[in-house]
This record gives C-alpha cells, sequence and structure tokens, in this order.
C-alpha cells in the first residue's frame, strides 16, 4: 500500500489572505481555469496524480500552471510564472490510471522557486495585484468586445448566446475579461495569454485583439457556421427575423459600432452589478435591462424600463443603518430633550422598546401617539429616531388612494411606486423609524381603493417580511423597521389597524408649559429660520403669557408658532430696512402686528348668567369650552334644538328636559311654566358638529336655569352624562376637558365621581391649582352651580297693557317661584 507524505502546510484550512508557505504545484497542458471558474479535469500526468493522492478525502489547495509540454522532465523555471491558486473538492479513480478531479479557481498567483521532489512540483505563491482600469475606459471597451462577439455570434451559432450571458456579468471588467475567454472558445495559449495579464486594461485588450482577429478570418471567409441546424425553410418570419438580426449585429462589428439600444442596456447592467442587489432582485432587474435591447431608446417603453430599473436599484434592499441595537439610555435622554415633561407618555414608550430589546423584535408592537394637531407627535418620533440612531422615515396617509400607498400596476400608464415603500428609499436604509402620519385619516374623502387594507397589509406582523408593492412586484422585508403611528382620534382608526396598535396619549399644554416651551426652544429655533440673531429681541416681562392666553388657547403649539412666526417676520422686515436694534417684544408690539385678541374674556366667564352654563367638550383637537344657552319665552311648550347636534346629543338634551320637568317643584318652577313657555336650547358655533351623551350635566343645568329664572355661576365648568333618574354616569376625555379649562382661566371643575380617578394623568400644577368637585347626582351639580334666586325690587303698580297681560306665575306670587 503507498504511504501519503505530509506537505510542508496543511492544504485542507481554510484559505486566509496570507498564502502556504509552500504549495504542490499541478502542470496542466488541456485548458486554463481562471479564478472563480470551475472545470472537470481527467489526470493522467504522473505528477499531478501523485499530488491528487497526497490527501485522500479532503478538500485542498494547489497552484495550477499553464505548460505546453507533458514529457518529464519538465524545466521547473518555465511554470514560474502567473497561475491560479485553486481548490481541489472531490476526485474519483477511474480505469487505466487516470483521476477525475473537480477544482476551483480562486486567485491568481505568482509562482517561484518551482522544483521537482518527492514525485511532483512544488513552489512558493505569491499574492499578485491587479491593477484597475478607469471606468469610463472599462466601459468603452466592453462595449466593443461585446459589439464583435455579437458579430461573431451571428456567424457562428454555438457562440450567439455568449454575449447575453456576458451582459450579465459586466460589474467586474478582469472578471468579465477572462469570462470571454473561458465563454468564446479561446486557445489554451490564447486563455494563458489573458491569464499573464494582471492588468485589467491590458487583459481587456488582450480579448478584444484575440477576437477582432477571429472576426477578420470569419469575415474573410465569408461562411456561416451551423452545427447541427441544418437548412431552414424560407418564408418562415420567425427565422427571418433572427436572420435579420443576426446581419445587424455582423453589420454593427463590421463598423465597430455600438447600438444604442444595446449601450443602454449594458449602462443599466453595470448599474445593477455595481449596486450588490440581493441575487433576486438582480435577477428581475436584469430581466428588464435585456429588454432594453430590443426597445428603441426613444420610445415610451424604454423610459418606463428605465424608470423600474432605477428605482428598485434606489431601494435599500439590505442597507442598515449604523444604529445597531436598541439603546434605552439614549432613547430617553432624546425624549427629554426633544419633549420635557410628559414622564407617562415617555415611559410607555421605553416600555415597549424594553420589550423589543429583550424579545429581540419588533414586529407586532407599533406605538399610536394620539394627541390633538401641534403637540409634537412627529417631534417625538424624531427624538425615538435620534436615539436609536436611525433616520425617521414619514409618510401622511390622510387623502391617500390604493394605489399612491401600495403603488400601480406597471401595465396602467403613469404607474409610479407606492408611498410605502418609497419612504425607505428616501431613508435609505431598511431598518429606519417609520411614522405613519395621519393614521386616523386613512380612507376617509374620496379616495381610490382600500388604502386601509393596504396599511393593514403593511403592518400585518405575519407579512412584514414579504411585504409587496405592487409596482415592483419583489418581495421587501420590512421587519427590521421601528414603525411608529400618529392620530388624532384613535377610536376614527379602521378597527383592522386599530387592533395592531398600541395608544399612547398626549394630551395638550398648560399656559404656562407653552411658556416655557416658547422661551426655551421654540423662540430660539424660529429666530435662527427667520435669519435673526438672539441679541435682536428682548422679552418684555409677561409678553408670552399675554400671547398664549390671547391668541393661542389651542391645545398644541400651532397658533404660538404662527403668531411668533409673524412678530419675527415683522422684526426681520424692520432690521432689513435699517431699524434700530434690539426690539422689545411687548404687549403693545403683539397687538400692532397680530391684531386685537382672539380670545378675549366672554362674559360667561365674568359675569354670572341665567340659562348659560360653561360645558366641557372633546375634540380631535383637545378639550375645549362649550357654552350652553337655554332661552325661555313664552309659547305653547316646544322644545327647540339647534347647534348641529348628532343624534346622540339631542337625546341627552330631551333626557335633561325631562329631568327639570320632574324635578320642578324642588327648583321652584310652576307646572305651568312648560306649558305657557318654549323653551330654546342653543350650543354656539352652529357649524361645528356636536355629538355625545357627556354635556348631560351642562345642559340639565342651563334648562334649570332658564326655567327657574336662577343665575348659573360663571366661574364653574362641568362635564358629565345624566340620567333620566338624575345619575352622573363617568365620562372620557377628562385630562383634554382640564386643560382646556384650565387654559381659559376656569379653576372649579364639576367631574362624575367615577372619573376621579383620571385625576392622575392631570399634570401636578394644573392638579394642585385647581378645585373638583366630584358628583353622583344631579342634585349635587345644582346645589353647586344654580344661586340663590334675586328679589326683584318694588316698583310701582302698572297696569298692564293688552299686549303683555300678566303671566300665571306672576299671578302666582313669589313663594311659588322662590321654591
Amino acid at each position: 500500500m503507498r504511504q501519503n507524505r505530509k506537505l510542508p502546510y496543511d492544504p485542507s484550512e481554510p484559505l486566509q489572505s496570507a498564502l502556504p508557505e509552500r504549495i504542490a504545484v499541478m502542470p496542466v497542458k488541456s485548458t486554463v481555469i481562471f479564478p472563480t471558474g470551475a472545470t472537470g479535469l481527467q489526470v493522467g500526468f504522473p505528477p499531478n496524480v501523485e499530488v491528487l493522492g497526497l490527501q485522500p478525502g479532503k478538500s485542498f489547495v494547489v497552484g495550477l500552471v499553464t505548460t505546453d509540454d507533458e514529457d518529464l522532465p519538465i524545466d521547473p523555471t518555465a511554470l514560474e510564472k502567473v497561475g491560479v491558486l485553486a481548490r481541489v473538492l472531490n476526485r474519483l479513480n477511474l480505469p487505466g490510471g487516470l483521476v477525475q478531479a473537480t477544482i476551483q479557481g480562486i486567485i491568481r498567483i505568482q509562482l517561484e522557486g518551482i522544483r521537482f521532489e518527492n514525485g511532483y512540483y512544488t513552489g512558493f505563491p505569491k499574492l499578485v495585484e491587479e491593477t484597475a482600469v478607469e471606468p469610463e475606459e472599462a466601459d468603452r471597451l466592453i462595449e466593443k468586445i461585446l459589439t464583435t462577439l455579437g458579430g461573431i455570434g451571428a456567424k457562428i451559432e454555438r457562440l450567439a448566446d455568449v454575449p447575453r450571458v456576458l451582459r450579465q456579468n459586466i460589474g467586474d471588467p478582469g472578471r468579465f475579461a477572462d469570462l470571454v475567454a473561458t465563454l468564446a472558445h479561446f486557445s489554451v495559449a490564447e486563455k494563458d495569454e489573458v491569464l499573464q495579464r494582471l492588468a485589467v486594461r491590458e487583459r481587456l485588450l488582450c480579448v478584444l485583439r484575440v477576437l477582432e482577429a477571429e472576426w477578420e478570418h470569419l469575415r474573410d471567409r465569408g461562411e456561416t457556421e451551423s452545427e447541427g441546424q441544418g437548412e431552414r425553410a424560407p418564408g418562415r418570419s420567425a427565422d427571418r427575423t433572427s436572420d435579420i438580426r443576426k446581419q445587424i449585429s455582423a453589420l454593427q462589428a463590421e463598423l465597430g459600432e455600438v447600438d444604442p439600444s444595446e449601450r443602454e442596456a449594458l449602462e443599466m447592467l453595470r448599474l445593477i452589478d455595481r449596486s450588490q442587489l440581493p441575487a433576486s432582485v438582480a435577477s428581475v432587474a436584469r430581466r428588464e435591462a435585456e429588454r432594453m435591447r430590443t426597445t428603441p431608446p426613444s420610445s415610451p417603453d424604454a423610459g418606463e424600463i428605465r424608470s423600474y430599473v432605477e428605482a428598485v436599484v434606489e431601494l435599500p434592499w439590505e442597507r442598515m443603518s449604523d444604529g445597531g441595537t436598541i439603546d434605552l439610555e439614549a432613547v430617553a435622554r432624546a425624549l427629554d430633550e426633544h419633549h420635557p415633561g410628559a414622564p407617562d407618555l415617555k415611559r410607555r414608550i421605553l416600555e415597549i422598546l424594553s420589550v423589543a430589546t429583550l424579545r429581540g423584535s419588533l414586529a407586532d408592537l407599533v406605538p399610536c401617539i394620539v394627541g390633538p394637531p401641534g403637540v409634537g407627535k412627529a417631534r417625538l418620533a424624531a427624538a425615538i429616531a435620534q436615539g436609536l440612531g436611525r433616520p425617521l422615515a414619514r409618510v401622511e396617509l390622510g387623502g391617500r388612494g390604493e394605489a399612491q400607498l401600495a403603488g400601480g400596476r406597471r401595465a396602467r400608464p403613469g404607474a409610479q411606486p407606492g408611498k410605502l415603500i418609497s419612504a425607505f428609499r428616501d431613508a435609505e436604509v431598511r431598518d429606519p423609524v417609520y411614522l405613519l402620519e395621519e393614521i386616523d385619516e386613512v380612507g376617509l374623502g374620496n379616495v381610490e381603493g382600500d388604502p386601509a387594507e393596504v396599511v393593514e397589509e403593511f403592518l400585518d406582523p405575519a407579512n412584514r417580511a414579504k411585504f409587496i408593492d405592487r409596482y415592483f412586484d419583489i418581495p421587501f422585508d420590512l421587519t427590521d423597521a421601528v414603525f411608529v403611528a400618529s392620530a388624532t382620534d384613535f377610536m376614527r382608526i379602521p378597527r383592522g389597524i386599530r387592533d395592531q396598535l398600541i395608544e399612547i396619549r398626549l394630551a395638550g399644554y398648560t399656559p404656562e408649559e407653552k411658556v416655557d416651551i416658547a422661551s426655551r426652544r421654540l423662540l430660539p429655533e424660529l429666530i435662527v429660520e427667520h435669519g435673526l440673531e438672539p441679541g435682536d429681541l428682548e422679552l418684555d416681562g409677561d409678553a408670552l403669557v399675554y400671547l398664549t392666553r390671547g391668541y393661542a388657547r389651542d391645545a398644541g403649539l400651532g397658533l404660538l408658532r404662527r403668531g411668533l412666526s409673524s412678530i419675527l417676520r415683522y422684526i426681520a422686515h424692520q432690521k432689513a430696512t435699517g431699524g434700530r436694534r434690539p426690539w422689545k417684544l411687548s404687549r403693545g408690539m403683539i397687538e400692532e402686528v397680530l391684531g386685537i385678541p382672539r380670545y378675549p374674556t366672554t362674559e360667561a366667564e365674568s359675569s354670572p348668567e341665567v340659562g348659560v352654563v360653561t360645558g366641557l367638550a372633546w375634540t380631535a383637537s383637545g378639550g375645549e369650552l362649550m357654552f350652553i344657552e337655554a332661552l325661555k319665552m313664552p309659547g305653547s311648550g316646544r322644545l327647540i334644538i339647534t347647534g348641529l347636534l348628532g343624534e346622540v346629543m339631542r337625546e341627552s338634551v330631551s333626557a335633561a328636559y325631562s329631568y327639570v320637568r320632574s324635578r320642578a317643584t324642588p327648583l321652584g318652577i310652576p307646572a305651568a311654566a312648560f306649558g305657557e313657555n318654549d323653551l330654546h336650547i342653543h350650543f354656539p358655533a352652529g357649524a361645528t358638529p356636536k355629538d355625545g351623551p357627556s354635556a348631560g350635566a351642562a345642559v340639565t343645568l342651563a334648562i334649570a336655569s332658564s326655567l327657574s329664572d336662577r343665575s348659573v355661576r360663571h366661574d364653574v365648568a362641568m362635564t358629565g352624562e345624566v340620567t333620566l333618574r338624575g345619575r352622573i354616569m363617568e365620562i372620557g376625555g377628562v385630562k383634554e376637558k382640564i386643560l382646556a379649562a384650565y387654559r381659559a382661566g376656569l379653576r372649579k371643575v364639576i367631574l362624575p365621581s367615577g372619573n376621579e380617578r383620571d385625576l392622575r394623568d392631570v399634570p401636578d400644577d394644573v392638579r394642585t391649582g385647581m378645585t373638583f368637585h366630584f358628583v353622583n347626582r344631579m342634585d349635587e351639580v345644582l346645589d353647586i352651580a344654580l344661586l340663590p334666586k334675586k328679589r326683584p325690587r318694588r316698583k310701582t303698580a302698572e297696569r298692564p297693557s293688552a299686549a303683555h297681560p300678566p303671566t300665571r306665575q306672576a299671578a302666582r306670587g313669589k313663594g311659588d317661584s322662590d321654591g
């Protein structure tokens, strides 16, 4: 039995950047294996058979070098040239002393110090450095090679498909030249000449010279090789088209010109190769680029193909941000910096990210920040992105149709990628913080298709790994993105989407919080935006408080920002025209620029009135005051309700009227008052739709006040639903309603007892600065808010006129009306 000799290195170890000190060398005469190429060889040369037997059952590396002589002994110095470091993958012993081996090329090497010992050749391998070629020169040479090869393919059938294969592999010019030498059936000597060229430009020129020589030879012969095809039947359209294309290719090779469509296709293929797309995506893109070869560059189809390929290349299929893992401390710092206060909201965001950190996935954790406009929902998402070290992608969903979100089919004219997938292209990474804005407005209005279904599919954890935009028709992986949604009304979000969201409420700001935000962040930012310097503006006393209370009582910062921007534009104009600095932001300047205050103190806030009650309402813009007016007038007992009310609120008014009628005696209301008077209930701001039962207590109080002629306290606001039996039921939106009362200067609020627990959501400074009355029954509300009836002054008796006869209430005396 033959003994296996040990090599001076372990050839089965993976190849590292440092080559083995000495390797076995196999001289080969029949072929040349290029780097990254692989082939099967039948080896009978004794030294090479000896090498293949050194490591049975293992793969190992050897040096391959081309030789012209297989007769022993081969001059070792003739083998000292550029060869290929190759891996022997498997071997099969054949009859006659032959060995079948699969060999894969790895890299070019320079072989030195070749010697024959122990029955085979060994040598020292050295890494070689290939000289790159300028991209423009490489593109020119590749185009010329493909054009010449196209002409040769028109003459030689077996090479007809080679140009199409080569077009898919033009990203690396050096490897492209090796592939041409392999696929175009170069001789062994010609292949070895290509192998020896370390300068890529010289390698391309070498390939081009061989092809041009072959083309000249074919042109001189004037013959067409047709292996096994036979004569074609004349008159067949497909054959005629093929012949014409071959003639065109031959003529282009003859003239040395590149077809414009061919050049366009090559540019696209180069772009695809340089973009390093995933294999499945690159395959689709290359198929589209190949269509350009048969499409005139000026046609609409060419423009559509060009746009599609560019859009595919621009998407970050595998590109990730530098953010890495979730850093909770960094997110907490960013939230504190961007959004002072709101500790509960920040805690809930950090809780969601903590679960994602422990679980390693954000698949079904989508926080939805719910709050009125201008409270900083988008700013919170930006803070999360900053803390995670990722870019922010944003898509506004309101008013978008199905095709706008999910993309249009390419068969439709003017089709484009959807907004949802395009946001990843703008962010340039596959794992951004992705903000879905106005998610409660998806599908509203006159929109095409069903956009809500698209958003539901987009957020569905089961579809995250393979979301398909209809324009691209290629699965895109969404699993690494951090999704955040924003809305003004959580219950308006379609149920299928709402079930995938985690609601996080963000209420409005108090006047004090607005002043603090304006002085610390908003005003300095706006000064820079308007081209001013910090020293150009001085604050005068309580100017910001005056601006906030008189011009910016909204829940967010929108009106305050617009007011400050108007003032700063005024100052910028003064500065640009040579005015003196600094300018003082005072009440006088505010009124000069913005006019009289938008929110003056109303009569309902300044003095008690009969039939006027201050209620509290919740809207998508936050909490608001709602003044309810009741007016008694002679009539027949009709109940008139105005103010663009919904069905629920109308029923609430009817229930309130019935309750007051049942409590007429304790309230001092004559029984005849209900039949001899009409009662008009009005909700101001008649153009604004209103609905819901929470105004029941305020409506009941307004009716009782009007019918009993007793004034209502002007310093009390209230909210609560009332039953026919007078029970006060709890309601929602307590935090927003309390903040609305606080912003309006009201410091006393009547709430249902069941809502006492909701005070924990109210900021501490607001809660400690207000008085809350928690009630269970309507009688308690009447006792708190109704003032005693004023006794009328005695006047000289006058004879009633015929136009105004005395009412029954007056005739019955004061005892009945005092109650």
